[in-house]
């Protein structure tokens, strides 16, 4: 009971880990299914005609790709604004900082559905028609919470000293910027980014209110073909897209802890 006690935790991790990565194992075993219906609900037979053919399904490649270009798009320009907006509210004091905190958090606080009908209401009002265009503005603006929570919180652990010492070995603050704050902020805006993509690609209620016919992204299709049968080439691209993620995680974890050694 004592050695139990001792590992209590680590078990809890694992059993935490196995519950959230149960279902990705699932859906990477049903992408090599040969479904005898329609609905791939049931292992049948082993096949990897899906991965040789990913296209296969009608407009899917065509939805995963506009997925991918919102996405993309989105992050970068969310990455972007809520860098500026981190170091703003996390290094100035001004008039409206308090008001500005609050809207910053309003996004991530309020319910998607209430979300997506206001931004259709708004684009109504204002002429911009339902599409691409819609979309990427819609998710520019919620990603851009996420990117100033994940900044903010890595710039309020950064040490002013450090910057100081480059201002008093002659460095200009554009220097000081570019050499020792952008690197010490690296972390915090690269998770603000894949957090960003990851938000993007995946949502489907703010985006169904702001799509039309003709823009019908990977999380809308696959909602539409659940009706009719979701294809196998969905497996694999869930499939796909969880390994990408992995690879990612991963790589930022030996790239980080490689420095610990060298710094250590």
């Amino acid at each position: 009971m004592a050695w139990i006690k001792r590992h209590l935790i680590s078990f809890a991790a694992i059993a935490v880990l196995v519950y959230m990565l149960v279902p990705n194992v699932v859906v990477a075993a049903f992408s090599f299914n040969d479904p005898k219906g329609k609905y791939n609900y049931n292992f049948n037979e082993f096949s990897a005609a899906a991965w040789t053919n990913p296209c296969g399904a009608q407009g899917i490649c065509e939805s995963l790709g506009l997925s991918l270009q919102i996405g993309v798009i989105a992050s970068l320009t969310a990455t972007v604004l809520g860098t500026m907006i981190a170091f703003a509210l996390g290094r100035y004091r001004f008039r409206g900082r308090s008001a500005t905190n609050l809207l910053i958090f309003m996004p991530m606080a309020t319910p998607e559905v209430v979300m997506g009908s206001s931004l259709l209401t708004l684009f109504l009002m204002l002429g911009v028609p339902s599409g691409r265009t819609a979309i990427l503005i819609a998710h520019i603006m919620f990603c851009v919470s996420f990117v100033v929570v994940a900044v903010k919180a890595r710039v309020a652990t950064l040490d002013p000293k450090l910057e100081e010492a480059a201002a008093d070995l002659g460095a200009n603050p554009t220097q000081t910027f570019l050499r020792v704050t952008l690197p010490l902020a690296a972390p915090g805006i690269a998770a603000g980014a894949l957090l960003a993509f990851s938000l993007s690609f995946d949502d489907y209620i703010i985006t169904n209110f702001n799509a039309s016919p003709s823009s019908i992204t990977f999380p809308m299709y696959v909602w539409g073909a659940s009706a009719r049968g979701v294809p196998v080439q969905v497996y694999v691209i869930g499939t796909v897209m969880f390994v990408l993620t992995l690879v990612v995680v991963m790589t930022g974890q030996l790239i980080s802890s490689r420095r610990n050694r060298q710094v250590a």
